[in-house]
């Protein structure tokens, strides 16, 4: 099995022992980025929806001028959907496609911290006994009796977006 791409190597070639991440909440379930590929947290803005796209990337919205799609990893993970709340967020993150940036903001349910992870006690997630789908996690972190989780974005935006379906 793939070791978590979390678990880069430094300069030295020692893994990476903390890693800086934003952690949010969606479904009960706190989840976790890497603090680096943030690069904003917005209030809920304005969505278009876009017809015959992926369910989990139904909509786009205008990010300081610029229209980037929206993504609900919820749907991605199977879990039901909810009504936003006061507390609803959107994390607009930059990853990379096929070499070129790009911006997608992600919904959250709730917003905690950025914060110091250790990485040493990572680990990838089973592959049977999780109600989410293991090919879309990266890690679990445990951390103060509960496992924080750190979804693989790569893996499902590259899925055919059918929740927990196999492709």
């Amino acid at each position: 099995m793939n070791k978590p791409a979390l678990k880069t190597k430094d300069v030295q070639d020692a893994p990476i022992e903390e890693i800086e991440a934003l952690t949010f909440e969606i479904g009960g379930e706190t989840f976790a980025l890497e603090a680096a590929i943030v690069r904003e947290i917005l209030d809920l803005l304005p969505e278009t929806i876009v017809p015959g796209s992926r369910p989990f990337v139904n909509a786009v919205i205008n990010f300081r001028g610029k229209v980037i799609p929206l993504a609900d990893i919820r749907v991605a993970m199977g879990m039901p959907t909810v009504a936003t709340t006061i507390d609803s967020r959107i994390v607009v993150v930059e990853m990379d496609f096929d070499g070129m940036p790009t911006l997608v903001g992600l919904r959250t349910d709730k917003v905690n911290e950025v914060t110091a992870l250790s990485m040493v006690g990572s680990e990838p997630p089973p592959r049977v006994g999780l109600r989410w789908p293991p090919q879309f996690i990266e890690c679990l972190i445990h951390r103060g009796g509960t496992f924080i989780i750190f979804p693989d974005l790569k893996a499902i935006f590259a899925s055919t977006g059918r929740s927990s379906q196999p492709d």
